[in-house]
């Protein structure tokens, strides 16, 4: 049948369908500065329970005149999110709200590892300087590799296609009072995540917190010495994962000095 699109959309809209386009990309992440990259721990921790890892990421929003800037952290234990923030620039003041939220709200132990990219706005002293008042240490992802960071890719998917190419935003504060609901109320409490036995992530954190937080266990991160010789390097990791010659690093211990890590790569 030969139909044009005007026939389709009114079909469409007949049986509440909607085409969802995909939309120019916009580049948030610089990562060409001279701030201090630091050694990425994510992807040598193992978790044992919730904000023990942060990870945190920036997206664009586009409304009718303008691109906006959404800055997430999530708990990469649950996938909850903790702290987030929107602005109409990324300037220093999006990272730091959203940061700033996610402390007041979980008020964390020292210890925590926070994960970003090598973004200019992750790295510069001013962020680094809240991470270091509340004894967070921080944490960058490799070049162009996105899988330390995934939780909070997932996020970003979802709520781009679950809110943000669903509706349409008059103005800003729309925009912000649409993404705090979706958040706060359907993501966080009632949204079913397979990956955590499809519970929501509030639901998650409830019943795999112990009944003495004080007493839980810490997550672990572990270093591997390479000496040249492939064999070794094998053998030496096994080693390394033992009892008490464990290179392991249980939080919130302090860790090695990221220097001297960085040399064991």
């Amino acid at each position: 049948m030969p139909v044009n699109h005007k026939r389709v959309l009114r079909m469409m809209r007949k049986d509440n369908l909607l085409a969802l386009r995909r939309r120019r990309f916009v580049v948030t992440t610089n990562s060409n500065h001279k701030f201090e990259v630091y050694l990425n721990l994510a992807r040598r921790m193992k978790l044992s329970g919730t904000d023990q890892l942060w990870v945190a990421d920036i997206t664009y929003i586009r409304l009718k005149a303008e691109f906006v800037y959404l800055a997430v952290i999530l708990d990469a234990f649950s996938g909850k999110v903790v702290g987030w923030a929107l602005d109409r620039t990324l300037a220093n003041r999006l990272t730091i709200a959203a940061l700033e939220q996610a402390i007041a709200q979980r008020r964390p132990r020292p210890g925590l590892v926070h994960h970003s990219d090598r973004g200019l706005q992750y790295a510069r002293g001013e962020y680094v300087a809240v991470l270091e008042k509340f004894g967070m240490v921080p944490s960058m992802g490799r070049p162009a590799n996105p899988y330390d960071n995934a939780s909070c890719e997932s996020f970003i998917k979802t709520l781009k296609r679950e809110e943000i190419y669903a509706n349409k935003y008059d103005h800003l504060e729309h925009l912000r009072g649409n993404i705090e609901e979706f958040i706060e109320q359907y993501y966080n409490r009632q949204r079913l995540h397979s990956a955590l036995g499809y519970r929501s992530p509030e639901e998650f954190e409830r019943q795999s917190r112990p009944g003495n937080s004080a007493d839980s266990p810490g997550a672990t991160v572990e270093f591997v010495v390479h000496d040249g010789n492939s064999e070794n390097q094998e053998r030496s990791s096994t080693e390394l994962s033992g009892d008490e010659d464990s290179n392991a690093v249980l939080f919130p211990r302090p860790l090695l000095p990221l220097q001297d890590a960085t040399k064991d790569q």
